[in-house]
């Protein structure tokens, strides 16, 4: 029976992607001295806001998700940023993948939400395993699967997260909208004679006196 660990050793943006995608370099090892034909791996990526500390201004933009400092002892638990997937060539002892993670600028995303409040510094994760591996020992071919206690841990700097949405969003956010809404704030525009909607969340933000 095969035994595989992992360990993320790296972390970029893919700058040829359609959206926002960020390339973890994924190490795989076996470790019985197996032959691995083919590795079928999922993984889901957790964030653990309590593994780091956070300045008064990340405190300030975090309150929706976590209340009030004093009650972060309680508030600040881990939470499921994303899932990914990956199909893994043949190997002996190690190899290295690209665990490919699609992002999304939706702040109506926990993990967006979180990851767009920090300034600097890094984002501890925890990566967990499963899936299919299918390798060659003497005893022949088998079929095992990756249990979920396999995981790597991992600490994403928040500076490479920042590159990656400048590529697609420079200088911006992105937020949904009902459809309603969305013709109310057009109808707002074209009244006021407003060319862009910056300066439409603006003038409202004005009269708001925010």
């Amino acid at each position: 029976m095969s035994n595989l660990t992992f360990e993320v050793v790296g972390v970029e943006p893919d700058r040829y992607a359609a959206a926002p995608t960020l390339l973890f370099k994924l190490r795989v090892t076996e470790t019985t001295g197996a032959s691995i034909h083919a590795l079928a791996l999922r993984c889901q990526i957790r964030i653990e806001p309590q593994r780091r500390r956070y300045e008064p201004a990340e405190e300030e933009r975090l309150l929706a998700m976590f209340g009030e400092t004093p009650q972060w002892g309680d508030s600040l638990r881990p939470f499921l940023w994303t899932h990914a997937t990956a199909m893994v060539a043949g190997f002996e002892g190690s190899t290295e993948v690209d665990l490919v993670v699609p992002c999304t600028y939706d702040f109506e995303v926990a993990a967006t939400k979180f990851l767009h409040s920090l300034d600097d510094g890094e984002v501890p994760l925890v990566l967990l395993f499963n899936g299919t591996s299918f390798a060659q020992g003497q005893a022949g071919l088998s079929v095992d699967p990756v249990p979920w206690h396999k995981e790597a841990n991992f600490r994403l700097p928040v500076a490479v997260w920042r590159a990656m949405m400048d590529l697609y969003f420079p200088g911006s956010g992105w937020l949904r909208l009902r459809r309603d809404n969305l013709d109310a704030l057009e109808r707002f525009k074209t009244v006021e004679g407003l060319p862009t909607w910056d300066q439409v969340i603006e003038a409202l933000l004005k009269r708001a006196d925010i």
